[in-house]
C-alpha cells in the first residue's frame, strides 16, 4: 500500500472479523514502532501481545461492559463537548470501550521506562519518553493499517494500569500509556464521521495570522 493510501485509510476499528493475525504481521507491526523517533535514542520499550481469551477477559474485568443513556448524556454535559459530531462520536465510541478490545485479534500493551515523574513533570522536556512512545503507537496504528488491520485505543481511566500490571505482571518502573485493540475490520462496520478540516485554514506561513 502507498504511503498515503495508508494514512488515508487509517481509521479507529471497534469492530472486528474473528480472525487470528500471523505472528509475523505482529512483528512487523512492532518492528514499525520500534523505527519512531525517540528522545534518548534509547527506545527503552517493550510491548505485551495479549491472545489469550481467558488473559483478555481478565485484563479487561475492570473495564465498564456499558453505559446508560442518561450516564452518556451526562458524559457529554461534564465533557462540555458542544459540537454534535463530536458528540455523534463519543455516543459511537464510549458504549464499545469493552468490546472493541474484547473482540480484536490481540491487545496490544505498549510499556515505556519510567524515567521522569510523567504524570508531575517538573517541565515539559520530562514528557520528551512519553511524547516518544506515542510516536510509535501512531506507527503500529499505520503498520497495521498497511497490513489490512485496524487498531482502536483506549487510555487507561482510574485503577486500570495498575490492575494491568498485576494481571500482566509488568514491572513497577514501566509505564502503561494505552490498551490497543488490534484485528481485521468487520465487512459490515460503519465507518464514523470525522469532523473535515480545511488544511488550507490551519496553515500559517511565517507566523499566525
Amino acid at each position: 500500500m502507498e504511503f498515503y493510501e495508508v494514512i488515508n485509510s487509517r481509521k479507529t476499528i471497534r469492530e472486528f472479523e474473528n480472525e487470528n493475525i500471523p505472528e509475523e504481521a505482529i512483528e512487523r507491526i512492532i518492528s514499525a514502532a520500534f523505527k519512531a523517533p525517540t528522545n534518548d535514542h534509547m527506545r527503552d520499550w517493550h510491548y505485551i501481545i495479549v491472545r489469550d481469551k481467558n488473559v483478555t477477559a481478565k485484563l479487561l474485568d475492570i473495564i465498564p461492559k456499558g453505559i446508560s443513556d442518561d450516564d452518556m448524556e451526562q458524559l457529554i454535559k461534564d465533557w462540555n463537548l458542544s459540537d454534535l459530531l463530536q458528540q455523534e462520536c463519543y455516543r459511537n465510541a464510549v458504549p464499545k470501550q469493552y468490546r472493541m478490545l474484547f473482540d480484536a485479534s490481540a491487545i496490544i500493551i505498549p510499556l515505556l521506562k519510567q524515567k521522569t515523574d510523567i504524570l508531575h513533570p517538573e517541565n515539559i522536556s520530562h514528557l520528551n519518553g512519553f511524547a516518544s512512545i506515542w510516536c510509535s503507537i501512531e506507527n503500529i496504528f499505520l503498520a497495521a493499517t498497511a497490513e489490512g488491520y485496524g487498531c482502536n485505543l483506549r487510555v487507561p481511566l482510574g485503577d486500570e494500569e495498575e490492575y494491568a500490571r498485576k494481571v500482566l505482571g509488568f514491572p513497577e518502573d514501566y509505564f502503561m500509556p494505552c490498551f490497543i485493540g488490534i484485528g481485521k475490520p468487520r465487512k459490515d462496520a460503519v465507518p464514523v464521521k470525522q469532523k473535515e478540516i480545511s488544511v488550507k485554514e490551519r496553515i500559517h506561513w511565517d507566523k499566525f495570522c
